[in-house]
């Protein structure tokens, strides 16, 4: 090796150690809805800026109760816009941080291919012993989805059969497993690149719940955290919102 190559050989390698010795980690708290696009940013962020996105996932009202009790997340990233609003109004979050993120749908779901039909009468038949459903105390999907079924006005006759996941993680884990024929799910959770991955789902129309806007934002402890900072900015690029549509999920 001549001389040249040897020294910028000797420069690329302080580059990348002077670019590793500035990496963060940044601990995000993640609405279960949004586990798949969530694994992928991570490794994109990873890619593209050398910090690390170490992620949680869960329901939004169970984090809300954590972050509130000294959690040591440094983003929410919520699948309502409520929880982060609260919490920036009792001070708990970085001031003109928080966003809409993305919007979701809800979709009813079985992981047989021929239980769900295309206009969700499967619900009215009531031919069925199990209904999954996300906590509607903890997860705005579960929120959603009784708020459709009682504009539907089946809520009350399918009460009996609900079996209930402390997360839409948890909902979808039931359908998948077959502990619950049919459940509502997000979107984002059956769908990949635009289409079904698997089974059969009928996506709620918007005007039977309220829309589901997802908030993000930074929270106090990541304040002076760089990582955190740069989280919420990958997000708002056009790749990553084109990713995140491909998703399922609607951004502005």
């Amino acid at each position: 090796m001549s001389l040249k190559p040897r020294r910028l050989a000797v420069l690329a390698a302080a580059v990348v150690l002077s670019f590793h010795a500035q990496a963060e980690q940044v601990q995000v708290a993640v609405a279960a809805n949004f586990t798949a696009p969530a694994r992928v940013l991570a490794e994109i962020f990873r890619k593209t800026t050398g910090h690390e996105a170490v992620l949680s996932f869960g329901a939004t009202g169970k984090f809300y109760a954590q972050i509130k009790s000294g959690a040591p997340f440094e983003v929410l990233l919520a699948a309502d816009e409520a929880r982060p609003e609260k919490l920036e109004q009792e001070g708990l979050t970085v001031p003109g941080s928080r966003f809409t993120y993305a919007t979701g749908q809800l979709a009813l779901w079985s992981a047989d291919a021929q239980r769900v039909d295309a206009k969700g009468e499967v619900l009215k038949s009531g031919r069925f012993d199990k209904l999954a459903v996300a906590n509607p105390k903890l997860a705005p999907y579960g929120a959603a989805a009784v708020e459709a079924m009682t504009k539907l006005g089946v809520y009350e006759q399918l009460k009996p059969k609900l079996v209930t996941g402390e997360s839409i993680g948890q909902t979808y884990n039931f359908v998948a497993t077959g502990n619950a024929p049919l459940g509502f799910v997000a979107l984002a959770q059956i769908q990949e690149a635009g289409q079904l991955k698997s089974g059969s789902a009928w996506v709620v129309p918007g005007h039977l719940h309220a829309p589901i806007r997802q908030g993000a934002v930074i929270l106090k402890k990541g304040a002076n955290n760089p990582a955190a900072a740069e989280w919420m900015k990958l997000l708002k690029t056009p790749k990553v919102k084109e990713l995140i549509r491909a998703y399922g999920y609607s951004v502005e």
